[in-house]
């Protein structure tokens, strides 16, 4: 009898086991469509741009007073603005950081941005979009809603490059393949955008009631000041600082083409310990001369990359006398 009771019992145990078992696997199957659904439905959210994170972390290191958001186009951005320290201002120097610069870049814009309203110029600098020409990847800007051009007939350039990443939070439609837009369409997309972003900057001295306006670029921000210049020629700039002069990768044309179109008085700083940026400066000094340009003027710098301060101190010093000398002698 007990044997049979005991038996009896493993039975019993047997079947609730077989039991528990197939009842998660019924789970697990009337689940698993839905577990899979899940990745499949929530794509991860694109990285905004590395320009737009780099202005967020200057919105909380610096002092809000020195902060500006312009406007270029649909496309908000940050400034950095720094009056003159002097009663009566010489004018206002906009400094065009290179593509792996930010605002307060360290390498030049930053240092020279607090240094020049002691030579009695305001300061303003740029934040520019992040480059997508070759080889650099195309970065999606439209987690930054605030970034992202929606009024096509603000900025003609703008909404080409990023009107692919809106559509689909507009109607609905699958998302668009970045590999559809063409090299060509994405570098025109970024020359709007850099352009519109050196208008709303000009736009803002003249606010400013700036007597003398001066376009200061360094690295591949000197191609973008001098092309705005030689494209747009706005009539109340007519001066050109160009430092480490490079050119953007993928874009045309060449700074020494650009060079002998400039009809701006221009100062051509670069460091000619350099191999390569000597080679380039010689090609644009060849150029300027071919074009006769009277108001071009090289200066060759040595780079002390053992001492830092030493190489910013120099390059202000240079920069504030060709300013002194060049808006004094064109002033009178």
């Amino acid at each position: 009898m007990r044997l049979n009771s005991l038996a009896m019992l493993g039975f019993c145990l047997f079947c609730t086991a077989t039991s528990w078992a197939q009842e998660p696997t019924g789970d697990a199957q009337s689940g698993a469509p839905g577990e899979a659904d899940t990745p499949a439905s929530e794509e991860r959210p694109p990285l905004p741009e590395r320009s737009v994170s780099d202005a967020q972390t200057l919105e909380q290191r610096l002092d809000k007073r020195e902060q500006q958001m312009l406007q270029a186009g649909a496309e908000s951005f940050l400034a950095l603005w720094l009056p003159a320290n002097v009663g009566e201002p010489s004018g206002a120097v906009i400094l065009v950081p290179g593509d792996v610069e930010n605002a307060d870049g360290a390498a030049a814009v930053g240092p020279l941005r607090r240094k020049l309203p002691d030579a009695g110029w305001h300061s303003l600098s740029l934040t520019l979009p992040d480059p997508d020409g070759d080889p650099l990847p195309l970065r999606d800007a439209s987690a930054d809603t605030s970034a992202v051009p929606t009024d096509p007939a603000n900025s003609e350039g703008a909404p080409a490059a990023d009107s692919p990443a809106q559509t689909p939070a507009a109607d609905g439609a699958q998302p668009t393949d970045s590999s559809a837009i063409s090299p060509a369409q994405r570098r025109q997309a970024h020359v709007d955008r850099v352009m519109a972003r050196i208008d709303a900057a000009i736009a803002f001295a003249n606010q400013q009631q700036a007597k003398e306006i001066v376009l200061l670029g360094h690295g591949s921000g000197a191609y973008w000041a001098a092309r705005y210049l030689s494209e747009r020629k706005p009539a109340n700039v007519q001066n050109l600082l160009m430092v480490a002069a490079q050119l953007p990768a993928g874009f045309a044309p060449p700074l020494d083409e650009l060079i002998a179109q400039l009809p701006v008085a221009t100062g051509d700083f670069f460091y000619k310990d350099q191999a390569t940026e000597r080679t380039a400066a010689l090609k644009r000094l060849q150029a300027s001369k071919r074009a006769k340009l009277p108001t071009y003027i090289q200066v060759a710098m040595k780079a002390l990359p053992g001492n830092l301060n030493v190489q910013e101190e120099q390059l202000y010093r240079r920069l504030r006398g060709w300013l002194k000398l060049h808006i004094s002698a064109a002033g009178g």
